[in-house]
This record gives structure tokens, sequence and C-alpha cells, in this order.
């Protein structure tokens, strides 16, 4: 059976996964529907612009920018050599999303190189956060912001987590997250641009979460994870990789880019512990980073 260019055309355009082509400059030439879904931006928005151009943005779990100097895609473009790793991507919204990406250059009939392909998949656990979404709507115990666990659900789950921890043994951690100078940029861009640094920071948590830990906004500009069945050296990583991808992502306003970054007290729980005094303890941690300069990860 021979399929038409018509069929190709929307098999290519259907797929599930994103996909983009671009030429020898990494000018992007074609975007799909699933490219569209994943990233917010739209077709219209991005062919004809290169991909570094405020839209994908690459970085890797280190913070690093992948679109000056290491692209994977400009690497299979040079030497024809196709590659797949796991990177970030920057959404229309300003979040990070943690994207597989399987790139490879594209050759006419001769052999000669024109161009390269990216096919990436979300790997953002939507599916559980989705069902996690409707079990709180019924409960009443959403934060209607962030779309995140309010503090009536938080101190409910820290308490199942110590039934749990006294039961069987299974320890928990806390990440105690305060969204750095917040006050300025109410002050200076207005409330509204604070609310979606708020949306913005809690989509990058969520995007980039383990299904079986819980996030919530614990009041203002803190927000608290509950980090189940972690060590402390796992904890301090899990808690600067989300530190180093909302510190490389921003939001576009009428101003331009707002870079935004957090400050995080991490603490696992200890056996004499109760909630007041493991809270008390992830905030002191939390007050430390702020003296140390912001932006930074305290674990105690």
């Amino acid at each position: 059976m021979k399929i038409d260019e018509t069929s190709y055309a929307d098999i290519l355009y259907n797929l599930h996964e994103g996909l983009y082509f671009v030429d020898r400059n990494r000018v992007i030439t074609y975007w799909n529907k699933a490219a569209e879904q994943i990233s917010g931006f739209t077709a219209d928005e991005v062919v004809g612009r290169s991909c570094s151009d405020n839209i994908l943005m690459h970085i890797d779990r280190d913070g690093n920018s992948l679109c000056h100097g290491m692209c994977p895609l400009a690497y299979s473009i040079a030497d024809q050599t196709p590659r797949e790793t796991e990177i970030y991507l920057h959404h229309k919204d300003g979040h990070r999303i943690p994207v597989s990406v399987h790139v490879r250059a594209l050759t006419n009939a001769q052999g000669e190189v024109i161009g390269g392909v990216e096919l990436f998949s979300d790997l953002s656990n939507n599916k559980a956060n989705e069902l996690r979404l409707q079990e709180l709507e019924k409960l009443a115990l959403l934060d209607n912001l962030t779309q995140l666990a309010n503090r009536n659900y938080i101190e409910k789950e820290l308490r199942y987590r110590f039934e749990e921890k006294k039961r069987h043994n299974v320890p928990f951690g806390v990440l105690f997250m305060d969204v750095d100078c917040f006050k300025n940029v109410n002050d200076m861009y207005g409330h509204s641009v604070g609310d979606d640094v708020l949306k913005f920071i809690a989509n990058t948590i969520v995007a980039n979460s383990r299904p079986f830990d819980l996030y919530g906004r614990w009041g203002g500009e803190e927000f608290i994870g509950i980090i189940r069945d972690i060590t402390h050296q796992d904890l301090e990583r899990l808690g600067n990789k989300l530190r180093l991808l909302v510190e490389n992502s921003y939001i576009i306003h009428d101003c331009g880019k707002l870079h935004i970054t957090v400050s995080i007290g991490a603490t696992l729980i200890n056996d004499d512990d109760t909630l007041e005094s493991l809270i008390k303890r992830a905030d002191t941690l939390l007050y430390k980073s702020k003296t140390a300069g912001r932006n930074c990860l305290t674990l105690g």
C-alpha cells in the first residue's frame, strides 16, 4: 500500500509526540499539533523563528543553556549522528517541562544535510496530577490560584506521613520554598504579574515532581513539598533541581522577561518530631537560605 503526501502530513501533524523541523541555521520550518500542546506555542508563533528565540530555550538538569553551544540538535546537524537525551523546555506560560528528545539530521536525496528534526515527549506526571486535582476539588482542598494543595490539605498529608513513619518507618522530607523578593515584584509590576509568577512556579514544581510526592501552597509566596521515602542527599538534589529550573525560567510581560528565584529549607523527619517542630525547622532553614543571599538551599 502506498501512502500519499497528504496522508504523511496528517500522520506527522497528529503524532502524540511533539515534532519540529529546522533548517541548517536552526530556523523552525515545521511544528506539529503535539508540539503546540506540550510547549504552549502555536505553529504561527514559531515557524520562521529560531528555537532559541524565547521559545523552547532548552536547559539540562544543572540549569545549563543548551541553545548556545551545547544543543543536541546542532550537534546532530553537524556530525549526522542521532542523539537522545532528557532536557527541560520552556513553556509559553513560563514554567519548565521535562521532555525526552530524539534528534537527527535531515538530508536530501544527494545525502547533503539540509537541517534537523526533533521529536520530544512530555515526561511530566500530568495524569497523576489530573487525578489529584479532581480529588482536591471534591474535598475543597485546592488553592484556587496555583491549583496546588492548600494549607489544610498539606497539614492533613503531613499527619498521614507521620503515621506512616510511626507504623512502617517510612521516612519523608519537607521542602519549604519561598519566592525571593516577591514584594518587589508586586510593588513594581502589580499583583496580576505577581499571580502569574506564583502560577508559573507552581507549574514548574508540578511538571517536575514525582507522582507520589505532594506539593502545595502554604500561604502567600510560600510553597511546601512533602517528599516520601527519601534520603538527605536525594532531598537536597531534588530541591536544588527545582530551584535551578525556576532560576532558569521566566515569564514574559509588557516590560520583557521577568526572572524569579526561590530560597529553600530542606529537612527530613526526626523520630521525636511533631508537625509543628518539623515545619519550624524547615522554616528556620529557609531563613538561613535567605540570609545567605537567596536562591539557595539549606539542608538540616
